[in-house]
């Protein structure tokens, strides 16, 4: 993984991959394959080449199967189960948060086609991608061929069997480009009554017909942050009028994130201030053992203090860096379910929260109304999500200071001109 997200994690995640030469998977064990049909192999080059095989157990004559990880309770099957390190029902955490859970394994019986039936010669499968639920994304590189692996006796004995051979594929977590994160961040303050929504389409926008992809995202009143965003119309625009702030037309598109985080500061006193963290899930997906990560300036960062309804830990590995996991009976981030009334009420997204205190001890004069107390960095999950760009202030709003550069580049750039 790059240096600068070691936190990567999959959720519900599936993999593919190219075969070269027309090999076909004839058993498995720790993981299932997503399409299981033998007949296709009936109707291809297998079939022409073994012809008094019965391909009626054969699991997949695809070109780029799709691989699926198997749940914890067949991990003891004797029949699919029964490796070490298996069924992890799809999801890998960062070893900083466990390292048993970091890892998963699978096997693979294969039958190799021609021309290629020499048995010392092996091509392993070729461009592997990685797919889950809410993933950073991900680059496979090719196999490389390394010594090959050992695997204790799946019947319990001391004895260990060594691969025919082994190739290791590296696939590294790649920094999301802007509109293709997973999940997005809105920032508020107790010294504004407005919040800073997600960015425009944050995570994307498919269907830009009927609103403005362009357009900055519009402020929005507290409560709205707990409705999906096509039923906030309503009261942006209300919000809008109570400001005196024009309304576009059209609207402003949505940020389209899965999963959406508010970064709130709670209060500012003499010798300490805090903040409240708020996880939103717009998904149906329920996110077992999720995480998040903060990443603070120096002077907020300082004089940490404590997580209260999380559990958090300082991340050496990583600067400035607060990780928070759900407490026991905590652990689990439901998905979106519909309101008692879905006619009169819009559906409600799974929630958690937590606050976060902070001392003055070494940052006495910290700037909070002026934006020194948000994040620059927040991840999900090991995705990182994107930031609004606007911080609260006391006396109204700010560019962030990637976009005030811009801005300023532009401006001499048209004095210049002139």
């Amino acid at each position: 993984m790059d240096n600068w997200n070691p936190l990567g994690r999959l959720d519900n995640w599936n993999l593919t991959w190219e075969w070269k030469r027309g090999e076909f998977i004839y058993s498995m064990r720790g993981a299932y394959t997503l399409k299981r049909d033998s007949s296709s192999c009936i109707y291809s080059q297998p079939a022409s080449y073994y012809t008094d095989f019965d391909f009626a157990p054969v699991i997949s004559c695809d070109k780029n199967p799709i691989i699926v990880d198997l749940p914890p309770e067949r991990e003891k099957d004797k029949d699919i189960g029964n490796l070490p390190f298996c069924c992890k029902n799809g999801t890998l955490v960062p070893k900083q948060m466990n390292s048993s859970l970091s890892t998963a394994m699978f096997q693979l019986q294969v039958y190799k086609m021609p021309p290629d039936l020499n048995r010392t010669t092996l091509h392993p499968p070729q461009n592997w991608k990685i797919i889950g639920e809410l993933n950073p994304n991900y680059v496979c590189g090719p196999p490389v061929r390394v010594e090959p692996m050992e695997f204790p006796d799946p019947s319990g004995l001391m004895s260990e069997t060594a691969a025919v051979a082994s190739w290791q594929v590296g696939c590294n977590i790649t920094r999301p480009k802007p509109r293709q994160n997973r999940c997005c961040v809105s920032f508020s303050a107790y010294y504004n009554e407005s919040v800073i929504p997600c960015n425009t389409c944050a995570c994307g926008c498919s269907d830009a017909i009927a609103c403005d992809p362009d357009a900055q995202p519009l402020l929005l009143p507290s409560e709205a942050l707990l409705i999906p965003f096509k039923n906030r119309t309503a009261k942006v625009k209300a919000w809008a009028k109570l400001k005196h702030r024009s309304v576009p037309n059209p609207l402003p598109c949505g940020d389209n994130c899965g999963v959406s985080i508010n970064w709130h500061i709670v209060s500012n006193y003499r010798n300490g201030w805090s903040a409240r963290i708020t996880l939103f899930n717009w998904k149906q997906y329920i996110f077992k053992d999720w995480f998040t990560a903060v990443t603070l300036d120096h002077d907020a960062f300082v004089d940490y203090q404590k997580v209260y309804s999380f559990n958090g830990t300082i991340l050496n590995s990583t600067k400035h860096t607060v990780f928070m996991q759900g407490l026991e009976g905590l652990k689990y981030l439901m998905g979106i379910v519909n309101a008692t009334d879905p006619t009169k009420n819009p559906p409600i997204p799974g929630k958690q929260q937590t606050v976060i205190s902070f001392t003055k001890k070494k940052t006495p004069n910290i700037k909070l109304s002026k934006g020194a107390g948000f994040p620059t960095k927040v991840y999900f999950n090991g995705e990182e999500c994107a930031l609004p760009d606007q911080l609260p202030l006391s006396n109204g709003y700010r560019l962030r200071a990637g976009i005030l550069r811009v801005v300023l580049f532009c401006l001499i750039n048209m004095v210049i001109l002139l």
